[in-house]
């Protein structure tokens, strides 16, 4: 058999069924990454396209370079379709939800891994970091609509801008957990270093290029003539363009390229907000990172049929994994919202649809690249049962919730229009 034409068949009913069930789940309590996950599950438990290399376990840097690809596409995007400008005030509830709630997070998770796990201090905080940011990639069903689409109310906005901000943001925890597990083998001091660079420069430069970067590009294709304007070609490959530049670039500055996408695109729209390009870029955007988010879900899939992953599966994990699903993201969420004007439901949605991802993997898989850690079986295996019941429940409770959601606020609109106006 040509198993070289049997891929490229199953490939291609792949792509085509990922272009086409998002149309047919919109109005079903279901999600396009619990179907690939089903894909990958069934590809391997048939004898068609066996696929035994997509174990996170055995294959690390694959992993790392497969998620971290997918998440910078997935950033850019996200930066792109957000019409609202950068501001304090606008971006209130993303702000607290990046300052109070993921830093509770980190540290809930951390007790969770150090009490429940049996996990050390540097394995406990790589847990941590690793589980507490949202996911921008698995995300799309709760964050807002394409560029000018006015599909952008707080619930939405909050939940994109926050998973846009916070996978840059868990950077330096991801650090701190590296630094300690290399202080742990060596002795040596760690915090001063930590705190300069891996905090106040990365942060900084992946601020900075990214921003003056979004900005360069912006003028590039929106204030240059019309014969050189890059906005006439209308050529939407131009996003996947932008990222790489972003990314790469500030990497080699050593700072958070993660950051630098998200911010990059934020400053790309403010030199232009309303032009037609945007949807252009961002279509294109979202194409590439549907289609990388299917691969890597049809081998997550596959490694949970295969059983390696959850061999050190145990009741502890799973007590673990339910806490920091259903207590520790509502709770922490909800108490970075104290006091903010938003209706208490829609406070209650955004706490809940923390969603994890394909974020947590890569930090995983980069970390244990830097460094050794204890008890790695039991991160990947916590990681992976946090992601798979985060898609599962998350991909059940999104479209009734959003719909109701959605319906609530029409009301409300409606029934104030009907009252008569103050005499």
């Amino acid at each position: 058999m040509d198993w070289y034409a049997v891929f490229l068949a199953i490939f291609g009913a792949v792509v085509l069924l990922t272009a086409w069930l998002p149309l047919l789940l919109k109005e079903m309590p279901l999600s396009l990454p619990m179907v690939c996950i089903g894909m990958g599950v069934l590809l391997t438990w048939s004898p068609l396209l066996p696929i035994d290399w997509a174990n996170p376990l055995e294959n690390r840097q694959l992993t790392e370079r497969m998620t971290e690809f997918a998440v910078i596409v997935s950033l850019m995007g996200a930066g792109l379709k957000l019409d609202r400008p950068v501001g304090w005030r606008s971006w209130g509830l993303t702000w607290r939800l990046l300052l109070i709630a993921m830093p509770v997070t980190i540290a809930g998770v951390a007790l969770l891994g150090w009490g429940v796990l049996g996990l050390g201090l540097a394995a406990s905080l790589l847990l941590g970091a690793a589980l507490a940011p949202t996911d921008p990639v698995l995300a799309s069903d709760v964050q807002v609509g394409p560029p000018h689409s006015g599909e952008e109310d707080e619930v939405r906005f909050a939940l994109t801008s926050e998973a846009g901000l916070n996978d840059g943001a868990a950077f330096p925890f991801v650090y701190l957990a590296i630094a300690v597990a290399l202080s742990q083998a060596s002795g040596e001091p760690f915090l001063a270093d930590w705190l300069l660079v891996d905090v106040i420069w990365k942060v900084g430069a992946g601020v900075a290029i990214g921003w003056g970067g979004g900005l360069v590009m912006g003028h590039l294709t929106f204030r240059l003539p019309n014969r050189a304007a890059l906005a006439r070609s209308n050529d939407g490959f131009a996003a996947l363009g932008i990222t790489c530049l972003a990314y790469g670039t500030t990497e080699l500055a050593n700072g958070y390229g993660f950051l630098a996408v998200f911010v990059a695109a934020a400053a790309f729209r403010s030199v232009e907000r309303r032009h037609r390009y945007h949807r252009n870029l961002h279509s294109f955007a979202e194409q590439i990172e549907r289609l990388v988010m299917m691969v890597l879900l049809v081998c997550f899939g596959a490694a949970i049929a295969e059983g390696t992953v959850f061999n050190a599966l145990s009741w502890p994990v799973v007590l673990v994994a339910v806490l920091i699903m259903f207590v520790l993201r509502p709770l922490s969420g909800w108490i970075s919202l104290a006091g903010h004007p938003a209706p208490a439901h829609e406070k209650l949605v955004i706490s809940f649809f923390g969603i994890r991802g394909l974020g947590s993997f890569y930090y995983v898989a980069y970390a244990l690249g830097q460094a050794k850690f204890e008890g790695t079986q039991v991160i990947w295996v916590t990681v992976c049962c946090v992601v798979l019941v985060s898609i599962v429940i998350h991909g059940i409770a999104v479209t009734p919730t959003m719909k109701r959601l959605d319906r609530s606020r029409s009301a409300s609109g409606n029934a104030a229009k009907s009252q008569p106006p103050p005499p």
